[in-house]
């Protein structure tokens, strides 16, 4: 059974199957790029949306075996944490990029259900948070790691 996770729903998911989903957000991520560069802002802010929770939903059920069935960005981000047990970094940069977390949930939102129009900068300032989201994901990874590895 090495190398699989048996979730509460009984659902497993073996490590390659993970990376799959991780591969699949950050495909998600180059694809809100191309639609910022193509013009399509409003796909671009949804897709950057999505990118970062399929990005946290691989990286918790990586740790904890359980894929959150939530949407909220900052819902993830505290289950990440305390899957990862950096309560502390996570909740830091929850509150520094509070207002770029509610305006990628409510992109998610308004994709299904608001007539809305995304801008340029917006767009990209979202794809960008995302980006930069995804990277602090990997570093709180890479540091977690580590520390297994000095055990």
């Amino acid at each position: 059974m090495r190398g699989l996770a048996i979730t509460r729903l009984g659902v497993v998911m073996s490590a390659r199957e993970v990376g799959l989903l991780r591969d699949r957000a950050l495909r998600i991520l180059g694809s809100a790029k191309s639609s910022l560069v193509a013009g399509d802002y409003d796909i671009a802010a949804f897709l950057a949306d999505q990118a970062i929770q399929l990005y946290l939903k691989s990286a918790t059920f990586q740790l904890a075996g359980e894929i959150p069935r939530v949407h909220s960005i900052r819902q993830l981000f505290h289950i990440f944490g305390a899957a990862i047990r950096r309560q502390d970094e996570i909740e830091e940069f929850t509150r520094k990029n509070r207002s770029l977390m509610i305006r990628l949930e409510d992109a998610y939102i308004n994709s299904r259900y608001v007539p809305r129009e995304y801008d340029r900068d917006e767009a990209s300032e979202l794809v960008t948070f995302t980006k930069r989201a995804v990277n602090f994901v990997k570093n709180l990874e890479h540091k977690a790691s580590a520390k297994k590895t000095r055990r």
